[in-house]
C-alpha cells in the first residue's frame, strides 16, 4: 500500500477551521475572475485600451481579449494535469498554490499599469494572471477529497463557491466605491480601472491568508527527485491514468461533458460584461452593480444546489442547472429592454453557481484522495479547454458578423444542450465506487 494512501485515511479528520480555510481562498480569488475577467478590466480592454489602436473591423477588439483567455487557457491546458501528478507525488500541492497565488497578485498589481493603447502590456500580464490564477484554482480544489467525505462533498463545495461569491461581491463593491468616488473628481475609465486591478490583488493576498495559515498538506512526500525527475514522474502518472482510463470512465465521461457546457459558461464569464456593454448600452456603473447583483445570485445558487447536492445527488443538480442556462440564454438573446436582460442575468447568476459547485463536487467523488492533484488537474485540463473553444469561438463569431453580439450569444445554447445530453450518460454512483476501489488498490 503506498504510503501517502496510509497517510489519507489516518489523518484526524479536517477540522470546521481547515474547512473555512479551504472556503477562504474562494473568497480571495474570486476578485480576480469578477472584476478582472468578467466585469470591469475585460469591458476596458475592450473599450479602452484596444480601441485606442487603429482598427477598422468592430469586433476586432473582442476578438484579442478572447485570443488572449485561449492563449492563457492554452498553457495551462498542458500544464495542470502534470504539476497536479508532480504535487501529489512531492506532497507539494500547498507550495505550488502558495507560488500561484503570490504570481496571481503580483501580475495583478502590475495590471495597474495598463493605459489605453498598451495592448501588448496588457495581453503579457492578462496572459501570466490567469496562468497563475487557474494553477491555484485546480490546487485548492484537489483539497476537497482530504477535507470532507464524498457524502458531504456537494455541501462543502458548495459552501466554497458561495463564500466565494461573497468575496466577488465584496471585492467588486470596493472597486465600485472608488470607481463612483473617482467619476465625482472627473475621472474617466482610464483613470480609474487601473487602480480596481490594485484593490483585487491586495485583498487578494489578505483573504487567502487563513487558507496557508490552517489548511493542511496530508500527503508524504516520496522519494526526492531533480526538477526534471519530477517532471518524467508526473508524466509517467498521467500517462498510467489516461491508458487506464476504463478504470476511471465515468470520470472521463463526466470531463469530456464539462469540456462542452463549460465552454458556454467561460463565454458567459468572460464577455458577460462586454454584452451588456455592446448590447444593452450599459455604462460602467450599470455593469458593476449588474455584476454585484449576479454575484449575490450566484451565491444563492452555489448554497441552495450545494445542500441539494447531497440528496439527490451532483449529476441531478447538475442537470437542473444546465435547463435553467439554456432557458437564460434565450431570455438574454430576446432580451430588448433591460427588465428582461436583468430577468436573464439573474438566472445566469443561479445556474453559474450552482454548476460549477456541482462540477467540482462530481470530481472529488470521482477522484481517490492520495490522487487528488492529478485528478483534479485533469479537471482544470478540461475547464481549461473549455475556456479556450468557448469564447475563442464566440470572438471568431463576432469577428464573421462584423460585432453581432446577438448571435454570438445564441450560438452559446448549443454548449449548453450538447452538454445535458452527454451528462445522461454519467453514472454518479459508479463512479464514486470507481474512486473507492481505486483508493483501496
Amino acid at each position: 500500500m503506498p504510503r501517502s494512501d496510509v497517510r489519507t485515511r489516518t489523518m484526524p479528520a479536517a477540522s470546521r477551521r481547515e474547512q473555512l480555510a479551504w472556503c477562504f481562498y474562494d473568497f480571495a480569488n474570486s476578485g480576480y475572475t469578477t472584476v478582472v475577467l468578467t466585469a470591469i478590466f475585460n469591458a476596458y480592454f475592450v473599450g479602452v485600451v484596444a480601441v485606442s489602436v487603429n482598427i477598422t473591423n468592430p469586433g476586432t477588439a473582442t476578438l484579442l481579449w478572447t485570443l488572449t483567455m485561449a492563449t492563457a487557457n492554452a498553457i495551462v491546458l498542458f500544464s495542470a494535469p502534470i504539476l497536479g501528478a508532480i504535487a501529489d507525488y512531492a506532497a507539494g500541492k500547498k507550495r505550488f498554490l502558495l507560488v500561484s497565488t503570490l504570481g496571481c497578485v503580483l501580475f495583478t498589481a502590475l495590471l495597474s499599469l495598463v493605459g489605453p493603447g498598451d495592448v501588448k502590456l496588457a495581453i503579457f500580464l492578462v496572459i501570466l494572471a490567469t496562468i497563475m490564477f487557474s494553477t491555484g484554482e485546480n490546487l485548492i480544489a484537489a483539497f476537497l477529497p482530504e477535507i470532507t467525505t464524498p457524502d458531504n462533498m456537494g455541501h462543502l463545495s458548495g459552501l466554497g463557491w458561495t463564500i466565494g461569491y461573497l468575496g466577488g461581491l465584496v471585492t467588486l463593491g470596493c472597486c465600485l466605491i472608488y470607481v463612483q468616488w473617482s467619476q465625482t473628481q472627473g475621472g474617466n475609465a482610464a483613470d480609474y480601472v487601473p487602480m480596481t486591478n490594485l484593490i483585487v490583488a491586495v485583498i487578494f493576498a489578505l483573504a487567502a491568508t487563513p487558507t496557508f495559515l490552517w489548511l493542511k498538506e496530508r500527503a508524504i512526500a516520496r522519494q526526492k527527485q531533480t526538477i526534471m525527475g519530477y517532471f518524467k514522474v508526473g508524466y509517467r502518472r498521467l500517462y498510467h491514468t489516461i491508458v487506464n482510463a476504463r478504470e476511471h470512465q465515468d470520470l472521463f465521461r463526466f470531463l469530456i461533458t464539462l469540456t462542452i457546457y463549460h465552454a458556454g459558461i467561460n463565454t458567459v464569464i468572460v464577455l458577460a460584461a462586454v454584452y451588456a456593454q455592446e448590447v444593452m448600452g450599459f455604462e460602467t456603473n450599470d455593469t458593476l452593480m449588474l455584476i454585484l447583483i449576479v454575484n449575490v445570485t450566484a451565491a444563492i445558487g452555489a448554497f441552495t444546489f450545494g445542500q441539494l447536492q447531497d440528496r439527490i445527488g451532483s449529476k441531478n443538480c447538475l442537470a437542473m442547472t444546465l435547463v435553467i442556462w439554456i432557458i437564460a440564454i434565450l431570455l438574454a438573446y430576446n432580451a430588448t429592454t433591460t427588465d428582461l436582460f436583468w430577468l436573464a442575468a439573474n438566472l445566469i447568476g443561479i445556474a453559474l453557481g450552482a454548476s460549477q459547485s456541482a462540477s467540482r463536487a462530481l470530481v472529488g467523488q470521482f477522484s481517490p484522495p492520495q490522487r487528488s492533484g492529478e485528478f483534479f488537474g485533469l479537471w482544470g485540463l478540461a475547464v481549461r479547454l473549455a475556456a479556450i473553444i468557448g469564447p475563442l469561438s464566440y470572438g471568431a463569431v463576432i469577428f464573421i458578423l462584423d460585432g453581432n453580439h446577438r448571435l454570438a450569444i445564441l450560438s452559446t445554447l448549443a454548449f449548453f444542450i450538447l452538454g445535458l445530453l452527454l451528462l445522461m450518460t454519467v453514472n454518479e454512483q459508479r463512479g464514486r465506487q470507481s474512486a473507492k476501489a481505486n483508493a483501496l488498490a
